[in-house]
This record gives C-alpha cells, structure tokens and sequence, in this order.
C-alpha cells in the first residue's frame, strides 16, 4: 500500500475535551506516525503519516472525536511522506 502523509486543521470545541489524547490513541491504534498539537484559535493541528486507508480511517475518526468535543470541520492537506517520525506524540508548542 502507498505511504502517505496528511496535514490537518481541526476547529470546532477541540481544545480542553481530551482531543489531543484522543488522537495519538487513535494514530497509535492504526499505526501511524506524526504527531498533533493545541494552536491558537482554539483550533488542533495533527500530521499522520503511514498507510493511506489508514490516515483516511484516522480522519473519519476525527470527525467524531472524544464525546465532550464537537468538530465542525477538518482541512486536510495532502503532502508527500517523509518517514521522519519514530511514534506518534502529543507536541506542546
């Protein structure tokens, strides 16, 4: 399968909802490397990078999120891999 990398931009009430945990659970559970991050705005950002059914599968869970949060939309960027990453890890800056 190809490998693929995706650069995305959650809004929505994300921040302060256990989003972040909720997607290196999700990117670990499938495999896939990158990491995710808080932004200003109130927004999160995440780079996934493996199999590209897999991100697509990460993506759709996205969308739904951990229970307390409500997405109201996902950009998501298309990139070329780069194999840079060793895990999948929460950043704080």
């Amino acid at each position: 399968m190809p490998k693929a990398r995706a650069h995305l931009l959650i809004s929505g009430r994300v921040q302060g909802v256990f989003f972040r945990a909720f997607t290196e659970e999700t990117a670990r559970g499938l495999g896939l490397k990158g990491w995710v991050r808080n932004v200003s705005g109130g927004n999160v950002e995440a780079v996934f990078e493996g199999e590209k059914k897999d991100i697509e599968h990460a993506i759709d869970l996205c969308y739904k999120g951990p229970p307390v949060s409500h997405i109201t939309g996902i950009e998501v960027k298309w990139e070329d891999f780069t194999g840079e990453f060793k895990s999948f890890s929460v950043k704080y800056w």
